[in-house]
This record gives C-alpha cells, structure tokens and sequence, in this order.
C-alpha cells in the first residue's frame, strides 16, 4: 500500500474545514483557488445550485505565462483577469476559499489582484 503524504493529507484536511465555513450563495459566490506546482486556478462557484459560474487559470490559451516573471505575479495576473470576468458577468461581491493553503505567497498575490481590479471579498 502507497504511503499519503503528510502535507497534502493535512492540505486536504484545512481544505475540508474551511469548506464547512464558507458557502457561496447566488448573491454572493465563492471563489475557489487551486495551486499546484506550475500553475493556479480559480472558480466562481454558487454552492446553493452546485454550479460552476466562471473559471480562470494561468494555463489558459488567453494568458501569456511567458511574458509574465515569477508565479506571484501570474497569480496577480489571474486574479485580475477573474475579476474582471465576474465583473462582466455581474458579480460583484465573492466569498475567498483559499482552499486549505496558507494565506500567503501566491495566494496572497491573487486575491490582491483580484481586489485591485475591482472584486470585494
């Protein structure tokens, strides 16, 4: 049998509790984060109907990683570019699911690009 990695199992586990705090209803979505190695991705998620509104990640065809130095500053770039998609979609107010990761570093940097272009927490 394969060992678990202690890391990712006690990620899992912060992941779970702060799930069972944060909801997202209609009026007020919740923004998902997901950081692997190389890339971050972002959800818009309404909870009440269990329905993904809007996605965003650094590996989209639309976003140029390449011109972009450092992940903080692609996760900054993607934070503005999903705000500015909820913004076109009409949501303004978000609920932040750092989905078990500490808040710091890269998803730091994506909620501050999120705010700065114009999404409310």
């Amino acid at each position: 049998m394969a060992k678990t990695n202690p890391t990712v199992t006690a990620r899992k586990k912060r992941a779970l509790r702060v799930r069972t705090k944060v909801r997202g209803t209609a009026e007020r979505p919740r923004m998902s984060v997901y950081r692997s190695n190389r890339h971050i991705y972002v959800q818009i998620i309404d909870d009440t109907r269990g329905v993904t509104l809007l996605s965003c990640s650094s590996e989209n065809k639309a976003f140029n990683a390449a011109a972009i130095k450092g992940k903080c500053e692609q996760a900054k770039e993607v934070g503005r570019m999903v705000a500015e998609k909820a913004k076109a979609a009409g949501i303004e107010q978000v609920v932040f699911d750092r989905g078990g990761n500490l808040y710091h570093g890269r998803i730091r940097s994506l909620s501050e690009g999120a705010r700065e272009a114009g999404l409310v927490f």
